[in-house]
């Protein structure tokens, strides 16, 4: 059977997150430092 591509699909729907998602990802950026030494990337978390 042929699927039909066309019709619009009714996934839609807003994604809201959490004030504890958003919280959460905002106080590992403030965290995350990146040091670039001789062509390598090191991540270091400041908590």
């Amino acid at each position: 059977m042929a699927k039909i591509y066309s019709k619009k699909t009714l996934a839609t729907n807003a994604l809201k997150p959490k004030k504890e998602t958003i919280s959460f990802l905002l106080n590992y950026s403030k965290a995350l430092s990146i040091i670039k030494l001789n062509n390598k990337n090191f991540e270091i978390i400041a908590n």
